[in-house]
């Protein structure tokens, strides 16, 4: 039985990437692997669209928050966390945790942060040293305008840190021509491989930043990943098996065109929001800003979302997810991200219409099938 897995992360497996996976051990200190993970790195740069330094590490994407603060700030740091989602929430957190002053800019879940609201609290407070930001907001389906965002934190003088783990290979990002300072990743989403690795690239302006920090560092040490990166070896012993995945995925993306790799997600995502619409069902993000990786969908009234999910993996073996945090039970997603197309895409559509006739919602006259 075929699973159709529309979740926003992990992502469906390409075929080349699950063979890759499949190969023997190298030397993890010979030429063989250091040829290889210079090659690696170097396609990492080109999808991230830098000429500067991208980092792995053995991780999930979340451990990108702290690498970025351990090498980037230093306790007591006031920073500004832009929140509309759980991420942006949990960014700010970790903020927390590592005693910084984390100042909050949080606007309605479903809602981008605006240009205009980051403009007026950076204005109000000139010691802000960083701006967290989520590009991609995956527990609303909401993306948020980064290269605004950037040129507004980057005018007063705030390092911008980007989450952009459900954005980056598959949504616009231009790490040097946005002169991001950080942006942070896991392999488990746009990637096409299983959840494992971290991925970081920074900007110049991090670099001087990380001569100020004053944070203990070693696992997570950009100094240490640099010099060893040099020389195509890692600081601590690498996930070989990850690191065939992405080797194989990087090839993928490249193969296809990073463009190309674009506008394929624009047009699963207009795809899957015109469905929700003809299917009589509401956005929850604002259709200017829905993502084109994930979309969040309002269930019909008195309908519950478990009660679809359920129905959904029961009687059509397709998986979608609910909501996160204070929403869990008010959405539920539809992931179209990484290895996606629209034929699967279609079929899982057409599963939600027979889905809500199911459960007794009545058929719009617009509907999919």
């Amino acid at each position: 039985m075929t699973i159709n897995f529309r979740l926003p992360g992990p992502t469906p497996l390409p075929p080349t990437v699950l063979a890759a996976m499949q190969r023997e051990m190298i030397h993890h200190r010979g030429p063989e692997f250091k040829a290889f993970y210079t090659d690696v790195l170097q396609m990492a740069k080109a999808v991230h669209r830098t000429d500067g330094d991208v980092f792995i590490w053995p991780a999930s994407g979340s451990a990108g928050w702290e690498i970025a603060i351990v090498n980037l700030l230093s306790p007591g740091d006031v920073v500004l966390a832009t929140v509309c989602g759980a991420f942006g929430d949990r960014f700010a957190r970790v903020g927390d945790a590592f005693g910084l002053n984390v100042l909050r800019l949080d606007v309605a879940w479903g809602q981008a942060i605006t240009a205009e609201a980051l403009e007026r609290e950076l204005a109000s407070n000139p010691a802000i040293k960083a701006v967290f930001i989520t590009h991609n907001e995956t527990s609303t389906g909401v993306t948020n305008p980064l290269p605004e965002l950037a040129a507004v934190a980057r005018r007063h003088g705030a390092l911008t840190i980007v989450d952009a783990v459900s954005s980056v290979g598959a949504l616009p990002l231009e790490t040097d021509g946005w002169e991001l300072d950080v942006v942070l990743s896991g392999s488990q989403k746009a990637w096409m491989c299983p959840p494992g690795l971290v991925i970081v690239a920074l900007g110049q302006r991090a670099w001087r930043a990380h001569e100020r920090s004053r944070f203990p560092r070693f696992f997570w040490d950009i100094t240490a990943a640099k010099k060893n990166a040099a020389v195509g070896m890692t600081s601590t012993t690498p996930p070989l098996t990850m690191l065939y995945a992405y080797d194989a995925a990087l090839r993928s993306i490249l193969a296809e065109g990073l463009e190309t790799v674009w506008q394929r997600h624009r047009s699963l995502g207009a795809l899957t929001r015109d469905a929700i619409r003809r299917l009589g069902l509401d956005l929850f993000a604002d259709p200017v800003v829905a993502s084109n990786t994930v979309t969040a969908v309002r269930p019909p009234a008195g309908v519950a979302v478990n009660d679809i999910l359920q129905t959904l993996k029961r009687d059509h073996q397709v998986v979608m997810q609910n909501g996160q945090a204070p929403i869990a039970d008010d959405i539920f997603r539809i992931g179209h991200m990484g290895w996606a197309h629209e034929p699967e895409l279609h079929e899982a559509l057409e599963a939600l219409e027979l889905t809500l006739q199911t459960l007794g919602v009545p058929r719009p006259l617009s509907a999919v099938v």
